[in-house]
C-alpha cells in the first residue's frame, strides 16, 4: 500500500446544514507498506519499503519465509527476481482487490489514518503502526476483519505439502 503525504478527502457524518471543512495536504512524499496476513490465526506482520519494486520486495519476503503468498499483477509481484522466492505465489485476478486479504487491512488502516494532516511520512507512519499495533495484538479482529467464509474455505483446501495458514 502506498502511504504518503498526498491527502485523501474523506466522507464524514454532519448534521444538516453543517458544512465540513476538510484540510488536504498536498506533498508528494510517500513510503510503502507491506503487509502479511494469516485470516485463519488472525495474525498479521508488516514492513516498510522505500520502493515497490522487486529489489526492496525480495528481502523482506524472504525473510518472512512465507509459505504462500497472494498478490496482485503489480510490476514488483511478476519481476523475474520474484521467481526465486521459495514460496506459492497465488496471482489474483485483475481488479479483484476483495479476493486479498491484506487489501482488508489496508482499507482499515487508511480509514484510521486519513482525513488528518502529519507533518511528515515518518508521522503518518507513526499513526499507521500504532493501529496496525492494535490489530496484531486483537486477532479475533483480523479474524472478523479477512476471515471470510470463503477465503478460509480456499485456505483449508490448499494441498497437505503446505500450512494451511498463510
Amino acid at each position: 500500500m502506498r502511504m504518503g503525504l498526498l491527502g485523501q478527502v474523506r466522507r464524514v457524518l454532519a448534521p444538516r446544514g453543517v458544512k465540513v471543512v476538510q484540510r488536504v495536504q498536498l506533498v508528494y512524499q510517500w513510503t510503502y507498506l507491506l503487509l502479511a496476513v494469516d485470516p485463519l490465526a488472525g495474525t498479521i506482520c508488516w514492513a516498510w519499503v522505500e520502493r515497490m519494486n522487486a529489489a526492496h520486495l525480495f528481502p523482506v519476503l524472504e525473510k518472512w519465509g512465507l509459505p504462500c503468498v497472494v498478490w496482485d499483477g503489480a510490476p514488483a509481484h511478476r519481476a523475474q527476481a520474484m521467481q526465486a522466492l521459495k514460496t506459492v505465489r497465488v496471482r489474483q485476478p485483475a481488479y479483484s482487490p476483495e479476493v486479498n486479504p491484506a487489501e482488508r487491512i489496508f482499507e482499515e488502516v487508511r480509514r484510521w489514518i486519513e482525513g488528518k494532516v502529519y507533518e511528515s511520512v515518518a508521522a503518518k507512519k507513526e499513526a499507521a503502526e500504532g493501529y496496525l499495533r492494535l490489530l496484531e495484538a486483537d486477532p479475533e479482529r483480523v479474524r472478523r476483519l479477512c476471515g471470510w467464509d470463503w477465503i478460509r474455505d480456499a485456505l483449508l483446501a490448499l494441498p497437505p505439502s503446505l500450512p494451511a495458514s498463510v
